[in-house]
């Protein structure tokens, strides 16, 4: 697929301006060329030391952040009567974060559910019968939340389960959900291990492995002009995996990984691998967290680590505008899977929850929903195998659709259709990969929160 597709309802339309041009990159990922900031930490008022020196790095420039225009929405007043019905309504279940690490991720993607419901609610639901959904907390992998929720969900009899957020925790119940006959389809699962999990075909996702995230921030770094590398990471599936995709990138690039620290999920002092990763003297740092971030960037900076010399991950490239002193990130840099998101669908979250003010897998979540939806139409049933026999099949190679109700007209009236989402094209392999995703790549300004620079197009 081509960068010029259409990416989403509200995503990227077909006539868009680009703003980039395509770089070939190793193993066949092609992405666009990318701000980097190196802003030094402005001076502490009264203080006694000055801010560290610049970064070094010198980065490409931005060229903007704005979410291109939205593509052509169905009207769900148009859509036909579904032909075959079924006795009982489609059931989804959601295992979000809202307790643990991750807790700031459960907001935007609960969100990101509800409005897909109540959209497909609006077009006459599923096989004559509106959509209902349980939600259901994950936690983290210091509990055993996840389990009991899962527990909880498959006794309602759920179709699917949209979740978890991280990889770690859906290690823990995957087998538990596929097990059962049931299509698990996370919005933000990207630790490779599951491509070739023995899943039964179950189990799905609408964020791309980190064998993309990884690669496009690794090469990232080494376009500002990195030789060196230092990492602290989270030690789970979703930590190392993009721990080592970034480094194969480095050092396909030239550079060198000079530090990895590694720390375990519900620890609180850091000090110790702070401190090596500091003596390392990296011309980059790349903190691989959730919410730990909190914790390890007062100590980097209390180091002299210029913030525009840092660079983070979609697990922690969030709003700290409430956590850190003001201008305590000011430069650095985070990715986040998929594009950014536009107005349109701000504002349409906005109506489901107005106190969101981050939107980190808000699409991914949406575009679960619908198309495990579609597919289930598609199949004639809410049986869990059955939806999955379909998944790949509305995803791709069919007429381009960007909702629930468009695609769902379309595919009525006898088409083939190609859901293109919020998120990305998607496009699900066999193994329910997404073989096409954008990455965005964010700066923090002032005020310690994200700012969306570029949108990075890849294929796996």
């Amino acid at each position: 697929m081509t960068a010029t597709r259409n990416s989403a309802r509200f995503g990227i339309g077909e006539n868009a301006p680009r703003a980039a041009k395509i770089a070939a990159l190793s193993l066949g990922v092609a992405l666009f060329a990318s701000a980097c900031g190196g802003n030094p930490t402005p001076e502490e008022e009264g203080g006694a030391s000055s801010a560290p020196a610049a970064s070094g790095l010198t980065c490409p420039e931005s060229q903007g952040g704005a979410a291109p225009e939205p593509g052509e929405k169905g009207d769900p007043a148009a859509v036909p009567e579904a032909e075959t019905t079924s006795d009982s309504p489609l059931v989804l279940g959601s295992l979000l974060p809202t307790t643990g690490a991750l807790a700031f991720l459960g907001p935007p993607e609960i969100a990101g559910v509800n409005l897909a419901v109540q959209e497909i609610n609006e077009a006459g639901g599923v096989l004559g019968q509106d959509v209902e959904i349980i939600h259901r907390d994950s936690g983290d992998t210091t509990t055993d939340i996840a389990t009991q929720s899962v527990t909880d969900l498959l006794s309602q009899d759920v179709s699917a389960i949209i979740g978890a957020a991280s990889s770690g925790v859906s290690q823990t119940v995957i087998n538990q959900i596929t097990g059962a006959g049931v299509v698990q389809m996370s919005p933000a699962n990207t630790s490779p291990d599951f491509t070739d999990w023995d899943d039964n075909g179950l189990y799905w996702r609408t964020a791309p492995s980190d064998v993309l995230q990884g690669r496009v921030l690794g090469n990232y770094i080494m376009a500002c002009g990195a030789q060196t590398v230092g990492m602290i990471v989270l030690n789970d599936a979703y930590g190392t995996g993009l721990q080592a995709s970034i480094k194969e990138a480095v050092e396909s690039a030239g550079g060198q990984v000079v530090a990895e620290e590694l720390f375990n999920e519900g620890d609180s002092q850091f000090s110790s691998q702070v401190d090596a990763l500091v003596a390392a003297e990296p011309d980059a740092y790349v903190v691989i967290s959730f919410d730990q971030a909190n914790s390890i960037v007062p100590l980097m900076t209390g180091q002299g680590v210029d913030p525009g010399s840092m660079f983070f991950v979609d697990g922690n490239t969030a709003d700290y505008s409430e956590d850190l002193d003001p201008g305590t990130l000011e430069g650095a840099q985070g990715t986040q899977p998929g594009s950014f998101a536009g107005d349109e669908f701000k504002d349409a979250l906005a109506e489901i929850d107005d106190s969101l003010n981050v939107w980190n897998y808000a699409g991914e979540s949406y575009d679960a929903v619908n198309l495990i939806a579609l597919a289930a139409d598609a199949a004639g049933s809410t049986d869990g195998a059955a939806i999955a026999a379909e998944l790949e099949a509305v995803s791709k190679e069919g007429t381009e659709c960007f909702d629930y109700a468009g695609c769902i007209t379309l595919q009525r009236e006898g088409e083939d259709i190609d859901y293109q989402g919020i998120s990305g094209p998607i496009t699900f392999d066999e193994n329910g990969d997404p073989t096409e995703a954008f990455i965005g790549i964010y700066e923090f300004d002032e005020n310690n929160t994200p700012q969306p620079y570029r949108s990075e197009a890849g294929q796996l």
